[in-house]
C-alpha cells in the first residue's frame, strides 16, 4: 500500500491537486458508508451517496484494499482532475488518510444506463424511449471525443460499457470509471500491452488477443453499447435461443437478412424515428468491425448518427471475428473473471502460432 506521503509525491510529479477530504467527513456524509446509501458496487470498489455538510450531494467511492486498486485510485485521480465536460463524470477530490483510499465524484441522480436498460421490471425504472436513447448515445459520443480528440495527451478509456455510463436528473449521460483508462501520446500508434483488461463482451479483437491498444478499443465498444441501447439487452445473454445469445451475432445475422429493425426492443412499442434507428445501427455495425483501421472516429461517428454524413455502408460480409465469438478468443489466452464481469487476460500464454 503506497503510503500517503508517495502518493502526494505523484500528485506533485503529474502536477494535479485534488481536493482533500477528511476521512471522517466522508464518514459522516456518507452515514458511516450505511448500505442504504450505496449507490453501487465494481470491481474496484463500492460507491455511496454522501451530503456534505454544507448541504452538497456527492458519490463516494471507497476502494478495495489493494495494491492493483490503489494503482486504479491514481490512475483516475491523476488522469480526471481537472477535466471538465458535460459528458464525463467530474472528480472532486478524495481521501488519504490511513490505508483507506476514497474518490469523490459529483453526485448523478439517475444511477447508471445498466440499470435503465435491464432492471426495469425489478426496481420500477424509468422506461428509457426512443428520444431519450437516441440522445444518450449522442452524449456519450460527445464524451468520447473530448477524450481522444481534444485533450493532450488523449485518454483511452478501455471500459465503455453500459454500468460506466451514469444518468443525470436530465438523463444526459456522463462516462465514469477511468481506473482503467490510459494515456495516449500522440507520437505513437498504438500502447501494447502485457496485461489485458476489460469487460467480457466489449473487447475488441485486437485488444483482447494482441493487447493492442488505440482509441478505435472505445470505438468498438462503443458500437457494442449502441446495440444494447437499441435493442434493450446484454451483448452476452445466455438465457436466450442460441442463435440470439451474443448480440453481435445474431445483429450481423439480422443484417444479412435486411431484418435489422429485429433488434430493436419490444419496449419503445414501435414509437421510433425510423431513419434515426437505422442510423444507429448502421454506426454501431461499423463500429464493431474486426479491423480497427476501418472503424470510423469518434467524431466521424457523431457526424452520422447526427446527419448521416459520409455514412459509410455496411458490408453483408461475414468475415470478422467478432466479440460473440468470445469464447474462441479467449481460448487462447488465461482469463480470471470478476464478481462483476470484468476479466483479467495473461497473453503469456497466448500460442505464438
Amino acid at each position: 500500500m503506497l503510503a500517503f506521503r508517495e502518493i502526494q509525491k505523484e500528485f506533485a510529479k503529474q502536477q494535479v491537486q485534488p481536493i482533500l477530504y477528511s476521512y471522517n467527513v466522508l464518514k459522516v456524509a456518507t452515514k458511516d458508508f450505511h448500505p442504504s446509501n450505496k449507490l453501487g458496487e465494481g470491481g474496484f470498489g463500492a460507491v455511496y451517496k454522501g451530503i456534505l455538510l454544507d448541504g452538497t450531494h456527492v458519490a463516494v467511492k471507497l476502494l478495495n484494499k489493494s495494491h492493483q486498486q490503489v494503482s486504479e485510485f491514481l490512475n483516475e485521480i491523476v488522469l480526471m482532475t481537472g477535466v471538465r465536460h458535460k459528458n464525463l463524470v467530474k472528480v472532486k477530490g478524495c481521501s488519504l488518510q490511513g490505508t483507506q483510499r476514497l474518490i469523490v465524484f459529483e453526485f448523478v441522480e439517475n444511477k447508471n444506463l445498466a440499470e435503465a436498460l435491464w432492471d426495469r421490471p425489478i426496481k420500477s425504472v424509468l422506461l428509457l424511449d426512443w428520444t431519450m436513447r437516441f440522445n444518450i448515445c449522442v452524449g456519450i459520443a460527445h464524451g468520447l471525443i473530448y477524450l481522444h480528440e481534444y485533450l493532450q495527451p488523449r485518454i483511452i478509456h478501455r471500459d465503455i460499457k453500459a454500468s460506466n455510463i451514469l444518468l443525470d436528473k436530465d438523463l444526459n449521460p456522463k462516462i465514469a470509471d477511468f481506473g482503467l483508462a490510459r494515456l495516449f501520446p500522440e507520437d505513437i500508434s498504438h500502447l501494447s500491452t502485457a496485461h489485458i483488461a476489460g469487460t467480457m463482451g466489449y473487447l475488441s479483437p485486437e485488444y483482447a488477443t494482441l493487447g493492442k491498444l488505440t482509441e478505435k478499443m472505445d470505438v468498438f465498444s462503443y458500437g457494442v453499447l449502441l446495440l444494447e441501447i437499441v435493442s434493450g439487452r446484454k451483448n452476452i445473454d445466455l438465457s436466450l435461443e442460441t442463435n440470439k445469445i451474443y448480440l453481435l451475432e445474431w445483429a450481423h445475422s439480422l443484417h444479412e437478412q435486411d431484418k435489422l429493425f429485429d433488434l430493436i426492443d419490444q419496449q419503445l412499442n414501435n414509437n421510433i424515428l425510423d431513419d434515426e434507428a437505422q442510423r444507429v445501427i448502421d454506426v454501431a455495425l461499423l463500429c464493431v468491425q474486426t479491423s480497427a483501421s476501418r472503424r470510423p472516429s469518434m467524431s466521424h461517428v457523431l457526424a452520422m448518427l447526427l446527419n448521416g454524413v459520409d455514412m459509410e455502408d455496411v458490408s453483408k460480409e461475414t468475415n470478422n471475428i467478432h466479440e460473440m465469438e468470445i469464447s474462441n478468443l479467449l481460448g487462447f489466452h488465461h482469463v480470471v473473471p470478476n464478481n462483476h464481469g470484468n476479466v483479467e487476460i495473461e497473453l503469456s500464454t497466448l500460442d505464438p502460432n
